[in-house]
C-alpha cells in the first residue's frame, strides 16, 4: 500500500476527527443555555454585529442560505433573533438579536474558559489551533 493513502499519513482525517471531538465537548454546556452549537455560532456573530444579513452570516460561518434558514427560524422560534426585510432591498433579510438574545450573551461568556478546561488545553494552545486552522481556511 502507498503511504501517502494510509489513514495515519491523512492530514483530513485527524482535523475531521477533531471538530466532531470539539463540537461533542460544547454540547453539554450549550445544554446549559439551550442551544445547539450551530444556533451558538449564529449567536456569537450576533454578539458581535448585533445585526447581519442572512448573506453575511454565511459568509462568516461557511453555510449557505439553505441551512441557514431554519436555523435562524429556530432562533426566532425560541425569541433570541429577529429576521426583517431590509427597507433599503426587500430581497435582503436583515438578523438582529432580541432583548433575550442580548441577554443570553451573559450566560454564554464562561463557555470557552469551560471547553478548554474539558479539552485539558491551555489558552494559548487553542489560541495557536485556531491561529493554524484560520491561516488554512484563508488560503483555500
Amino acid at each position: 500500500m502507498e503511504e501517502q493513502l494510509k489513514l495515519e499519513n491523512q492530514t483530513c482525517f485527524p482535523l475531521y476527527a477533531l471538530s466532531r471531538e470539539i463540537t461533542n465537548a460544547y454540547r453539554p454546556l450549550l445544554e446549559e443555555i439551550d442551544l445547539t452549537y450551530p444556533q451558538y455560532l449564529v449567536l456569537l456573530v450576533l454578539w458581535e454585529n448585533k445585526t447581519v444579513t442572512v448573506n453575511q452570516l454565511g459568509e462568516k460561518l461557511y453555510l449557505d442560505s439553505g441551512t441557514l434558514t431554519p436555523l435562524l427560524k429556530r432562533l426566532q422560534g425560541k425569541g433570541l433573533i429577529d429576521r426583517t426585510r431590509s427597507k433599503r432591498d426587500e430581497r435582503v433579510v436583515e438578523i438582529s438579536l432580541t432583548a433575550a438574545g442580548e441577554q443570553l450573551e451573559q450566560q454564554a461568556l464562561k463557555i470557552p474558559e469551560k471547553l478548554a478546561e474539558s479539552l485539558r488545553l491551555s489558552i494559548d494552545e487553542l489560541t495557536k489551533l485556531r491561529e493554524i486552522t484560520c491561516t488554512i481556511l484563508q488560503k483555500i
